[in-house]
């Protein structure tokens, strides 16, 4: 490739790479959303439920925030102890952990 036609590249280059993060952010808000809605309809539990029945069980374990994955309907619960990060996996119609890592 040209040097030139390289140069011509860069700023597309940079647009994806800008992108990325928003693209990131706006799939995370339709998963919060879609998280919300089967709360409110009754078909799993809200954020709030599951981490009133987990926070309790980590001991002094620091909680760092959660992900939920819409598919899986699961919340990805994170944590932090003596420098060792852990997350609990926990079903979200349920909520029963369902995994953990250590």
């Amino acid at each position: 490739m040209k040097p030139l036609h390289a140069l011509m590249l860069l700023p597309l280059a940079v647009l994806a790479v800008a992108g990325a993060p928003a693209i990131a952010q706006e799939q995370a808000r339709g998963e919060q959303d879609d998280a919300r809605r089967e709360a409110m309809a009754g078909t799993q539990l809200s954020l709030r439920q599951i981490e009133a029945r987990i926070l309790p069980r980590m001991g002094d374990a620091e909680y760092l925030g959660p992900a939920y994955d819409s598919t899986a309907r699961v919340y990805r619960l994170k944590f932090i102890r003596n420098g060792r990060v852990s997350y609990v996996d926990v079903d979200a119609r349920t909520g029963d952990i369902i995994g953990r890592s250590r």
